[in-house]
């Protein structure tokens, strides 16, 4: 039977690059967005995926791909998603937390309060619920041993990064969140792990650009490699991650990172 998993922040980015690379692994996949095509929250100066972006997602892989609507500060949608995932799919083996927010642009003591509300609602109680929900499911599957949970955390969850202070506390967070999972989890089988992506080609780098006043390609000259990571780059060291060969990684941080700051 084949490995199942469920992907948050799927609709487009590293979320829509993750769901089609685990597909052409033989996964079976629920894709989960909010899928608002508005802005999601105070702070939020871009909008977010849209149906149609979910639907292009599931179009490409039809027989593998369920998807979902669903708000990750949303407990019981994402219930309602897990429980579709095993009507479907008989199973669950591997989630993906990927949806996230960036909001900055201010030093912290300018930073609005519902701003820093909107960054931990989403990058942290996000990440907190998808695994709350979905870690019980996984231990009372037929292999627990076998399962993972991967947080799509940053660069910056170790570093400090200019006017950006509560998106560095939001990932910070999503990595301890993580690391206390992990120490849950010991002697289960099933492992946790963040991967911390660099510059990467989506809609939210383009974002943080604008907050610099700076473009996508500018940010890319901070990280070793002097270019922006493709999407595709981030979602196949997710898949590892993912897999049953990824047990070694528990508890880690992957810095998918282009050698930021280098």
């Amino acid at each position: 039977m084949s490995r199942v998993a469920l992907v948050t922040g799927a609709a487009r980015g590293i979320g829509a690059a993750t769901v089609a690379t685990l597909c052409r692994q033989g996964y079976s996949v629920t894709a989960l967005d909010i899928c608002s095509g508005g802005l999601v929250s105070p702070g939020v100066g871009y909008p977010m995926a849209n149906r149609e972006q979910l639907d292009a997602v599931a179009r490409a892989f039809p027989d593998q791909v369920l998807t979902a609507e669903a708000d990750v500060r949303d407990r019981e949608a994402l219930e309602s998603a897990v429980n579709a995932t095993l009507v479907r799919f008989g199973r669950l083996d591997a989630v993906v937390a990927a949806a996230g927010v960036v909001v900055g642009g201010q030093s912290l003591w300018e930073t609005p309060d519902e701003h820093l509300q909107t960054l931990f609602d989403v990058n942290v109680h996000g990440v907190w619920n998808t695994a709350a929900v979905t870690v019980p499911v996984m231990l009372a599957g037929a292999d627990p041993s076998g399962c993972r949970f991967v947080a799509v955390a940053s660069a910056a969850g170790e570093r400090g990064l200019f006017k950006l202070a509560g998106y560095v506390a939001s990932k910070h967070a999503v990595i301890g969140i993580v690391r206390g999972l992990a120490a849950d989890l010991v002697g289960t089988g099933l492992t946790a792990v963040a991967v911390a992506p660099g510059s990467t080609d989506t809609p939210m780098l383009a974002a943080t650009a604008d907050l610099y006043d700076s473009t996508p390609h500018g940010l890319a000259e901070h990280q070793g490699i002097r270019r922006l990571i493709a999407p595709e780059e981030i979602a196949a060291t997710i898949a590892l991650c993912c897999s049953p060969a990824g047990a070694a990684l528990n508890a880690s941080v992957i810095r998918a990172d282009g050698g930021f700051g280098g």
